[in-house]
């Protein structure tokens, strides 16, 4: 009996180490072939970055080509956004300081739209190295494609030289939207259709969501050297101006953005922000005395958040969506980082990639609390930041229930904590305005960083200077805020 008892228990060790070794063998080839698949995508990322950068030093008016750009820098996001989440996950496991630091990157609970990239977890391991191996064939394929690019790309003529440090390059240019500049220059730029023809003059309507980056687009679009040259002025409306607009309204109403003195009067481009739908028989009003008070060629560029406004073009509507994930992240990224490598710092971009997405790609708050962290590049700051952002997604969330979207577009008062606030008092966000009047050289004009982070303790309602853009007329972001007690944040009961 003792033979047989033996024998078992040296058969179940021995079974029981084979196991433990060959599951240890397993784990350690699966570890090496992650970390050469990881250097593979690396290698791939350059030689696309690569020609990225050259594409981006270069005049290029093609449609077909801008797509396929488009498409480069797509797949260069989504590398370089798959290269950062497996280094946050291998340098940044447990917690931090203060707050456990999520890798997932699950979908926003605001925009379910949202693809999954990654997930934790053991029992997902082999999803994850399905993902990475996706990643890298469509990257190769990508490159393997890029070569008749590349011949045309030689063709187009070359940009004045470009700012070596990436983060200075994407202040003085429109991130992701090259290709929807040239469409709207394009526009802007082609031969008027006949005088007194029912599409002259040409109307191209702008649709997207709220801080999509219309606007902003539009900046940009009237701030190139090619639009400035064709027009002889730039107009600028929004829906408030245009009540009751007659010819003379049209004239000598709205904000001029560009006069081209030189030209003496013809081409004029008008630009309309809507806040509110208008109806059809108000657009042909509209149109009919824009038709009669801005001489040939001129063009009009609609822009709403409203699809409504489709039927008001003469072409196509232009419509914008928000960035992916990934290039949101490059973006972010590069600003918070500057000329620091975010590689040298790897629980920094485990905190950042947290912060991206609880900001829900925002291009306000990015720009906001980019700022903020390159000039307080200390990982205690940092966490104070993330635990700012997690705060105030949860107290909104608590607030408004189910129907509490995004507190990004202000569409309701946005409740947070400051960091260094008591906690007898609530910070309200109530809206945000531009003005190119006021700036942080007021002195009246709190900044950002000392109302979320700072010392001052401010009462009542008042300003916060949030921004100031990097175009002209360079325009200062104004966040409209109050100081509340507790007995005063209510939600009506309807709202749960």
């Amino acid at each position: 009996m003792e033979v047989i008892f033996s024998a078992a228990i040296g058969e179940l060790a021995s079974r029981s180490i084979s196991f433990l070794l060959d599951r240890y063998l397993k784990q350690r080839t699966a570890a090496t072939t992650e970390e050469e698949r990881l250097h593979s995508l690396q290698r791939l990322l350059l030689r696309l970055h690569v020609v990225v950068e050259e594409a981006d030093d270069r005049l290029i008016t093609n449609q077909a080509m801008l797509r396929q750009l488009s498409i480069l820098k797509k797949e260069m996001y989504r590398g370089y956004y798959t290269l950062d989440v497996f280094s946050c996950r291998a340098h940044g496991e447990g917690k931090t300081k203060d707050h456990e630091v999520n890798y997932s990157f699950a979908p926003s609970m605001f925009n379910p739209a949202k693809r999954v990239c990654f997930c934790r977890g053991n029992s997902e391991g082999a999803t994850q190295a399905e993902l990475l191996e996706q990643v890298l064939g469509s990257i190769r394929n990508t490159i393997e494609d890029v070569g008749e690019f590349i011949m045309f790309l030689n063709r187009c003529p070359r940009l004045t030289r470009q700012p070596y440090n990436m983060y200075i390059l994407l202040n003085k240019c429109m991130f992701g939207r090259q290709m929807e500049m040239e469409h709207i220059i394009h526009f802007l730029l082609q031969a008027e259709t006949a005088p007194g023809a029912a599409g002259n003059p040409a109307v191209l309507p702008l649709i997207g969501p709220g801080k999509v980056g219309k606007s902003t687009l539009i900046e940009h679009v009237c701030d190139d050297e090619r639009v400035r040259n064709h027009f002889f002025q730039i107009l600028c409306f929004s829906g408030d101006d245009l009540k009751d607009a007659s010819v003379e309204t049209l004239k000598d109403g709205g904000r001029i953005k560009h006069q081209n003195r030189g030209m003496g009067g013809g081409r004029t481009l008008i630009i309309i922000e809507l806040f509110l739908d208008i109806d059809k028989s108000e657009w042909k009003r509209l149109y009919s005395a824009a038709r009669s008070c801005i001489g040939k060629g001129s063009k009009i560029i609609i822009m709403s958040r409203s699809d409504k406004i489709a039927n008001f073009g003469t072409t196509v509507p232009l419509r914008l969506q928000f960035f992916t994930q990934e290039a949101y992240w490059y973006f972010f990224k590069v600003h918070a980082f500057g000329s620091t490598s975010a590689e040298d710092h790897p629980k920094l971009a485990a905190m950042a990639m947290e912060m991206a997405r609880l900001m829900n790609g925002c291009f306000m708050a990015a720009t906001i609390f980019s700022g903020l962290l390159k000039a307080n590049f200390n990982p205690r700051f940092w966490s104070m930041a993330l635990a700012f952002l997690r705060n105030m997604i949860q107290t909104n969330f608590s607030l408004y229930g189910e129907h509490f979207t995004d507190p990004w577009q202000m569409a309701e008062p946005v409740y947070l904590r400051r960091a260094k606030g008591t906690s007898s008092e609530c910070l309200v966000m109530f809206g945000e305005t531009c003005s190119a009047e006021t700036g942080p050289e007021d002195p009246e004009m709190m900044s950002m960083q000392d109302l979320l982070f700072g010392s001052v303790r401010p009462r009542g309602k008042f300003k916060v200077h949030a921004w100031t853009s990097h175009l002209p007329p360079h325009y200062n972001y104004i966040v409209h805020c109050e100081i509340r007690r507790p007995h005063r944040m209510v939600i009506k009961t309807d709202r749960f």
